[in-house]
Formats: structure tokens, C-alpha cells, sequence
């Protein structure tokens, strides 16, 4: 098998306080090139001493799309294969060789698995396919933000699997998000008809707290006939729900969980959130209801829709919060032992168990 060459690029500003472990992860890369787009730390120091290419570079009005393709511009011609992450990502040791094996000779782009956000006992968080691995010509970068490669090449577009090949996020929790809104509107604004860019403005509006915006935004994106995808559209209906909630009506919020369940039922997330609308409402058998049937999905999908919170001791806790409620002595005991477990260090679930507990036992010897 012949070797491939191989090259690493990225875009960076301020972010000297990832350099060392980037680079110690990007090590098995032929070349390392980054564009900074105007740092005043010493991340370029630090990228230079550590081996890296470094260019200088000036986007003005910013955009990610522009400056991920003059960085890829940055990469010689002769390269084969390049990997596009972001400095605050690490790849795990060992890739380079799972990366030549899973690389036929038709293949211009490669799926691996990401993990955006791990969970505070160290496990793996939202996980998902992502696709930043990719043939050297034939590729550039679309939408001022959410990015994403867009093929023009000339030969079949082919793509690879190798699951083995794990990309970890790892963030400065501190970082600002500011820039994405005027961005995703940009986006939007640019292609109306994308509805992946619609329904991330509309998340995003969530996430601002623009309920009545949400709203309007994803319920254009649910009529855009383009928007098939299931675990998506049931996103949408969540988002839209949450932002009901947030109104103070309960009906409404309640009327697109029933819409979100019946788009995507294999799905936890909108039995859970179901589930803790229920609890805000105190109704406990509907409560309870969601939790056993948000349990019995057992397969977590490998989408970015994907909530950690669905896979976590929340379920386990809203399960015992509503048994107890209902009079349910064991049931609630059980599953406040499992969401103990699951969150050691979460005094409030630990404290539920033994208050549980010791009434179990006090019922049982009365």
C-alpha cells in the first residue's frame, strides 16, 4: 500500500492555550497548517516552535466559510488527504493508520466519529458522524457559519467509513458564541432554501431566549419540503415546544411534544423533555409514563440531535421523583439508586436515595 501524504489545517485566533496539545495530537500528519486570523497571544509563537506553518490572515467582514478556504488554500497540491479541525479538538492516537486503511483509492471523503461534549464523569457525551477528512482538491467551504464542505470535483464523490477514528471537542467553556447569530442570519438570508441553516437559526434564536423568533423560524423550517429528515424535524418540534414552555403555555408546549414523539418515536429526547414538563406540571403518571418509555429505547443515535441529558441520570431521577409522588416506594428506590450511581457527585440525587430509602425500610417494618 502506498503512503499517502497527509496535512492538517486549521484556523485559530487566541487559543495559545490549546498549541501544545493540538499539536502532540496532529503529529502523525506529513504537515500542519494553520491561518490565524489575528491573534494577540502568543499562539502563533507556540504553533512555530511546535512545527506548524503559519499564515497570517485578515477576514473582514468575518466569515468561517472564507477563512477555512484560504486556509485550505495554504495546503500544497501534492498533498492527498486533509484533515480540517479547529484548534480546541484532538484527535486520538493511532488515526493515521486507521486513516491510510480506510482510504481506497476512489475515496474523496472520509466519515468518523466526533464527540462534541463528553459527560462530567469523563464519558462520552453527543457523539456523532462527522466528515472533515477529505480529498485535497475538488472541496470548499460554504455558509458564513455551521460550515460545511461543499464537492465540485470532477471524478464520483465517494465516501469512506471508519469509525474508529475518534475527533474529541474539547472547549474553553468561557469561549464566546456572540458572533454565530448575526451569522446564521447571514446564512439564512444568503440561502433561504437551506433548511439546515433554518433550523439552526432557529436554535439558536432558542438559545438567545427569542421564544416568539424560535417559533417563527422553525416552524418555517418544518414547511420547507426539503426538510425530510426525521430526527431533525422532531428538533424543531422540541425547540418550538421549549420555547412554549418558556411563554408559560403549557398546551402549546405540550402539543408539539405530541408532535415531536409521533416524527421520530425511536428517539428519547422528546420523551424526556416530555417527561420534565410533566414534572413542572406535577402530573406524575404522565410523568412516569415518558420515563418508561424514554427507557425502553436503549440505542442512542449517532446524530448531532442527539441530548446528553437523555442519557444521563435525568431520566433515573424523574422516574423516582414521579414513583414517589405516586406512592411507588420500590420503584422510586430503584431507580434513585441507578441516577445515584450514575451521578456520584450530585449531592441532591445521593440525598433523594437515602431519604427513599429509609422510608422504604421504615414502611417495612411497620
Amino acid at each position: 500500500m502506498s503512503r499517502k501524504k497527509v496535512a492538517v489545517y486549521a484556523i485559530t485566533k487566541n487559543e495559545a492555550h490549546f498549541v501544545d496539545r493540538w499539536m502532540d495530537s496532529m503529529q502523525e500528519a506529513d504537515l500542519i497548517v494553520v491561518a490565524d486570523t489575528g491573534s494577540t497571544d502568543n499562539t502563533v509563537d507556540k504553533l512555530l516552535a511546535r512545527g506548524a506553518q503559519v499564515y497570517r490572515i485578515k477576514v473582514d467582514p468575518w466569515r468561517f466559510d472564507i477563512a477555512r478556504n484560504i486556509s485550505l488554500n495554504f495546503v500544497p497540491g501534492d498533498v492527498d488527504i486533509c484533515i480540517c479541525t479547529d484548534i480546541d479538538e484532538v484527535l486520538e492516537p493511532g488515526w493515521r493508520e486507521k486513516l491510510e486503511q480506510a482510504w481506497k483509492p476512489t475515496t474523496t471523503q472520509l466519515r468518523y466519529k466526533y464527540t462534541w461534549s463528553f459527560n462530567p464523569d469523563g464519558s462520552r457525551g453527543v457523539t456523532f458522524w462527522y466528515e472533515k477528512i477529505h480529498h485535497r482538491h475538488g472541496f470548499r467551504w460554504t455558509h458564513p457559519v455551521h460550515e460545511v464542505l461543499q464537492y465540485y470535483g470532477t471524478i464520483p464523490h465517494e465516501y469512506a467509513w471508519e469509525g474508529s477514528i475518534q475527533l474529541n471537542h474539547l472547549p474553553d467553556p468561557s469561549k464566546s458564541r456572540g458572533q454565530y447569530l448575526p451569522l446564521l442570519e447571514m446564512s439564512v438570508r444568503e440561502d433561504p432554501d437551506d433548511d439546515r441553516n433554518m433550523h439552526y437559526l432557529g436554535r439558536e434564536y432558542m438559545f438567545y431566549g427569542y421564544w416568539d423568533k424560535c417559533i417563527e423560524t422553525l416552524q418555517k423550517h418544518l414547511n420547507m419540503p426539503s426538510a425530510r429528515w426525521d430526527e431533525e424535524r422532531c428538533a424543531s418540534m422540541r425547540y418550538i415546544a421549549r420555547s412554549y414552555k418558556e411563554k408559560g403555555n403549557y398546551n402549546e408546549a405540550n402539543r408539539w411534544y405530541y408532535k415531536a414523539l409521533a416524527e421520530s418515536p425511536n428517539t428519547r429526547e422528546p420523551y424526556v423533555e416530555m417527561a420534565k414538563l410533566a414534572y413542572l406540571e406535577k402530573d406524575w403518571p404522565k410523568q412516569l409514563h415518558m420515563v418508561e418509555a424514554a427507557l425502553r429505547i436503549k440505542e442512542r443515535t449517532d446524530s448531532y440531535i442527539n441530548e446528553g441529558f437523555c442519557w444521563d441520570s435525568t431520566v433515573y431521577d424523574l422516574g423516582a421523583i414521579a414513583n414517589y409522588e405516586m406512592g411507588r416506594l420500590e420503584q422510586a428506590c430503584e431507580h434513585a439508586r441507578i441516577a445515584a450511581e450514575m451521578s456520584p457527585n450530585d449531592e441532591r440525587l445521593q440525598d433523594n436515595y437515602k431519604i427513599i430509602q429509609a422510608k422504604l425500610e421504615k414502611q417495612a417494618k411497620a
